[in-house]
This record gives structure tokens, C-alpha cells and sequence, in this order.
């Protein structure tokens, strides 16, 4: 995905790979990419800017909170998702709060 580059640019310190079945057979339907940051790791989750509109400005299921708050115990950090459209990052704001997620899982 092209996303992941223009991610890269943004934080060029984080090893970003993909989130394979190998990390986590139950999470990896809900987390596209691993962040490390160390020991720890974030999370990121890319979805359509259509999906915010087919679901009514989409919010995670039940089933994808319970897999972030396991994600966030396994790992340390949280999930982002992030919106695209056309490989462009639609909730810009995500990248502030990206950004301190690193901090906090730097300390």
C-alpha cells in the first residue's frame, strides 16, 4: 500500500512492518501494520475514507475494541486507524496523535 511510505516519511525513526498471522493469528484482521518503537509497538489500521461513510462515520465493532485493548496489553501502544482516499491520509489528525503515542512509548 503506498500509504505506508508517506507514513514512513512522516516518522523516519519507526521500523513499520506488516502485521502478519505470525505476530498474532487473532489480531491480524484488525491491524495492518506494527510501529515499534523499541520493545513496543502501535498499531495502524487502514480503511477507505468510504468506510467512514458506508458506516456512518464507522466506529469499531465490539469485536475490534477487544482486539485493540489486546493489541495494547501484547504490545504497549494503541491502534490508529487511518482513513484514505486516493493513498492520501484523510483524518490528518492522526498523525498528532501518532506522534505521541511515540513519545509516550519512548519513555
Amino acid at each position: 500500500m503506498a500509504l505506508i511510505p508517506a507514513i514512513k516519511r512522516l516518522f523516519p525513526n519507526i521500523f513499520f512492518e506488516s502485521f502478519e498471522k505470525e505476530h498474532d493469528i487473532e489480531l491480524c484482521s484488525d491491524i495492518d501494520y506494527l510501529g515499534w518503537v523499541g520493545q513496543k509497538a502501535f498499531g495502524i489500521q487502514i480503511k477507505p475514507i468510504t468506510s467512514k461513510a458506508n458506516f456512518g462515520n464507522y466506529s469499531a465493532s465490539e469485536r475490534m475494541k477487544a482486539s485493540f485493548i489486546d493489541f495494547s496489553q501484547k504490545y504497549g501502544g494503541n491502534v490508529f486507524v487511518i482513513y484514505s482516499e486516493k493513498e492520501k491520509i484523510k483524518n490528518e489528525e492522526v498523525i498528532g496523535q501518532i506522534a505521541t503515542e511515540i513519545k509516550l512509548l519512548s519513555q
